[in-house]
């Protein structure tokens, strides 16, 4: 797996922290840059870790699940897509609502730090079966997700939900397309 297909599934992965960035930066009269940086901060962390628990978790069943490890790969990143095209189109109205406070709730952003980086693990464990490096993808995942919650959550304050949506929808688009052609490339069907 090169580079660009790495730095497309890490986007496609961020694309959630992504939108609850926007979301906290809604709740936002102005930005709090030191916010926005703490949120960051756990999006990313727990975003760079997840793939990394993944990994350790399929490298002690990869021998078993070698010769099927393309169709685990494509339908976990396909379901994973899919749950997320499920989610912009299915989403609950009530969510956006801010709390009155603008302190950060530590709690709070662990559990969406998690919420928001399930997936990653999923792909970790997807990864131990390609033989991706690990340590390289787990921080481009990490770095990546770093910079577009920071960026989200000025987004979100400077221009609304509107992106929220759409990001939902091409992460989950970028993630079924990589299954695709994983699944493709395995099956001969595909090479580059």
């Amino acid at each position: 797996m090169g580079f660009v297909e790495l730095f497309l599934i890490a986007i496609g992965l961020s694309m959630d922290a992504f939108a609850v960035s926007v979301c906290k930066g809604l709740c936002m009269k102005r930005v709090n840059w030191a916010h926005a940086l703490v949120i960051a901060v756990f999006f990313g962390g727990f975003q760079g870790l997840m793939p990394v628990i993944g990994w350790a978790l399929g490298t002690q069943f990869a021998t078993l699940i070698t010769p099927v490890d393309h169709w685990i790969a494509f339908g976990l990143l396909a379901f994973i897509g899919g749950k997320m095209l499920w989610d912009a189109f299915h989403e609950d109205e009530e969510a956006l609502e801010c709390p009155a406070e603008q302190r950060l709730d530590l709690r709070e952003l662990v559990m969406l730090a998690i919420a928001t980086s399930i997936d990653a693990l999923a792909v970790g464990i997807t990864f131990a079966f390609l033989g991706v490096n690990i340590v390289a993808a787990a921080a481009l995942i990490g770095v990546t997700t770093f910079a577009l919650s920071f960026v989200g959550v000025a987004i979100g304050n400077q221009f609304g939900a509107r992106f929220e949506k759409p990001a939902t929808i091409a992460g989950g688009v970028v993630l079924i397309l990589i299954g695709v052609k994983i699944l493709l490339e395995h099956l001969g069907v595909l090479t580059l």
